[in-house]
């Protein structure tokens, strides 16, 4: 049975190539920023592209926050791509300019410190033993663009709660590719442009939700 997936629309440029690759894969997919509507889906996509602070501006003006917040809280599931994963951490700081996250985790998104910037093309991800999101692609390269990354996430497991698995990757300096933590996933790099190994987690995430 095809699960229903709502994609955040709140004016970030990723959109159409996130339904597309959801699409494929067997999801109904509908882009709306109707707040019923993301917070009743069986998924929400948060995509983002460009600036964090644009994409915080897109995300607030539509209660994202707070549409975040209430699924997480009700064990529904979320999925943050690129810049849509970076607003899950506390702060943003790009150009000088500190930004507030979603604050979902701890930590910021800095510059990434290397030679060439942006980081842009294929790329390995160091993926975590016990990956649900990661199955059958562990070994293959997948599609980044961007300078600015979260570089880990201190937060630790509880006799209840599972720690979360943290997938990194190295351009210049190693930060963060992909972070699993419950209902809530997300990738620094666009699983929409990364071919079929990019589909092939599209499908791992949806058999999640």
């Amino acid at each position: 049975m095809s699960k229903n997936i709502v994609v955040l629309d709140y004016g970030s440029g990723n959109i159409r190539s996130v339904q597309k690759g959801l699409q494929k894969v067997g999801a109904n997919v509908v882009v709306s920023n109707d707040f019923e509507t993301c917070l009743n889906a069986e998924g929400l996509i948060i995509p983002g592209v460009g600036a964090f602070a644009a994409c915080m501006q897109g995300i607030n003006k539509y209660r994202g926050s707070e549409i975040v917040d209430k699924r997480l809280a009700g064990n529904r599931f979320v999925f943050g791509i690129c810049v849509g994963m970076q607003v899950m951490f506390e702060n943003g700081f790009e150009h000088g300019q500190k930004t507030a996250g979603l604050h979902q985790w701890p930590g910021d998104v800095t510059e990434i410190k290397a030679s060439i910037l942006p980081h842009m093309g294929w790329n390995n991800v160091q993926v975590a033993n016990g990956s649900k999101l990661f199955k059958g692609v562990e070994t293959e390269k997948f599609y980044f663009v961007h300078s600015f990354a979260a570089k880990d996430l201190d937060l630790q497991g509880t006799e209840k709660i599972d720690a979360p698995l943290k997938h990194f990757v190295t351009h210049g300096e190693k930060f963060l590719a992909s972070v699993e933590n419950g209902p809530l996933s997300a990738t620094q790099f666009h699983p929409e442009k990364s071919g079929d190994a990019g589909l092939q987690l599209l499908s791992n995430w949806l058999e999640t939700v």
